[in-house]
């Protein structure tokens, strides 16, 4: 069996969140790091790839280009259905990221139309009338409006799409969604004799992404969050299965690299100081000085990582962190701080780390490409949207590793996940 659906996702932590709801509906699945290189293309013994990009917040074109490179090779390996992967948040600017590439994407496939809806119901996301929310909060009412690079302010979909695209945008409403896939596919019919090529379809249960699924079965190019991929693997016959999520043992010490400035992750690592466990801050305004900020934070993890986990941290209230981006620039400080974490990881890994939390999409990004990471094992569900993963160094040990969303996790994610660990992997 070859591999049946190829996913472009825009960052590294949606690609695992993707890659995970996959795996809990029956799927095997590998995650490649970016697009194989030219003569690095081999068979892949997995029933789903996801290629992980870094492309969110690049300009258009970069983006355009990265995700169409992606498509060529996932078309080569054989894959019957392409899913574009963005956030749940649907993270982009006016100029894009998502309506460029959703449109290139559609152009290179030879389709007329496609869906697009972010919702992910089991972590608050939810669509309705083609508006996005956050728990009970409209989008443009949640810590989205604050994003430092994406700052979401209209949570009207249809619109924040359209301003996006050239092709006319309408709307799957929840009345339609909520009855069965075959009124699905009737207004999809409808909405392209109106001359629509994209349509934000509501979605505010997961039945409602099951009936969603089961409506786009055959459809050339599916857009959304990972929401979507809980109703594609029965189109092929999978069923969810323990055996999809396998992983070999972990073993050596535990570390957590935050970078993510969201309001979830802020609250982790504030309740992994409370529990009174190791922890370094790593002070962007320290690195911008020449200070040997990362040397700091290696002398200080080793001193601690027989009693780990120990947390490396740059996550920060979003007051401090508009400090740092007028002092530093906001771009400038981000690449600075993913830079310096990267650092970290490769120094943790050198000092025995086999088991890492990174939470942050630009820090996970950093991490994965500084620790040489080529591909990652989907295995077992931590919380809704992040897995645990497995991935082979570059010198031929397994590390065990997990790629959070900033968005994502309960309070007492860093440590759960340790616990998970051992209770399903061990």
């Amino acid at each position: 069996m070859g591999i049946r659906l190829g996913c472009i996702a825009d960052d590294f932590t949606g690609a695992t969140d993707l890659a995970n709801n996959l795996v809990r509906a029956g799927m095997r699945v590998v995650q490649l790091i970016d697009v194989p290189p030219p003569g690095a293309e081999r068979p892949v013994d997995a029933d789903a790839v996801v290629i992980a990009l870094k492309s969110r917040t690049v300009p258009a074109a970069d983006a355009v280009d990265a995700s169409l490179r992606a498509l060529a090779w996932l078309r080569s390996a054989g894959a019957e259905q392409i899913y574009f992967k963005y956030c749940s948040t649907f993270d982009s600017t006016p100029a894009g990221n998502i309506g460029p590439v959703t449109e290139a994407l559609m152009d290179a496939l030879g389709t007329d139309f496609t869906i697009a809806t972010p919702a992910f119901p089991d972590n608050g996301r939810t669509v309705f009338k083609g508006h996005l929310f956050v728990g009970d909060v409209l989008l443009s009412e949640s810590g989205m409006r604050h994003h430092p690079l994406t700052p979401m302010t209209d949570p009207n979909l249809v619109s924040v799409l359209g301003a996006q695209t050239t092709r006319a945008v309408g709307l799957i409403d929840h009345t339609v969604v909520g009855h069965d896939a075959t009124a699905v596919r009737a207004r999809i019919d409808e909405l392209r004799a109106q001359g629509a090529g994209i349509a934000i379809a509501d979605a505010v249960s997961n039945d409602d992404l099951v009936r969603l699924g089961a409506a786009v079965q055959g459809m050339p190019l599916v857009t959304a969050g990972s929401g979507l991929a809980i109703g594609l693997p029965a189109n092929w016959g999978f069923t969810p299965s323990r055996a999809a999520a396998q992983l070999p043992a972990p073993g050596g010490h535990r570390a957590v690299i935050s970078g993510s400035v969201s309001a979830a992750t802020n609250q982790q690592v504030q309740e992994f100081l409370r529990t009174g466990r190791p922890a370094f801050s790593v002070d962007p305004l320290r690195v911008a000085t020449g200070e040997d900020v990362s040397g700091q934070a290696l002398a200080f993890a080793e001193a601690h990582l027989a009693d780990g986990p120990v947390l490396l941290y740059s996550t920060e209230a979003p007051e401090a962190v508009r400090t740092v981006q007028t002092r530093l620039g906001g771009a400038e400080a981000g690449e600075l701080v993913e830079r310096t974490l990267a650092r970290v990881a490769e120094g943790l890994v050198r000092r025995g780390v086999r088991q890492l939390v990174v939470a942050g999409g630009e820090t996970s990004g950093a991490v994965v490409r500084a620790l040489g990471i080529t591909g990652l094992r989907i295995g077992p569900q931590i919380d809704p949207g992040v897995p645990w993963c497995a991935a082979a160094l570059p010198g031929g040990d397994t590390l065990h590793i997990t790629l959070k969303s900033g968005n994502f996790g309960g309070p007492a994610f860093f440590t759960d996940s340790f616990a998970l660990l051992d209770r399903e992997v061990s």
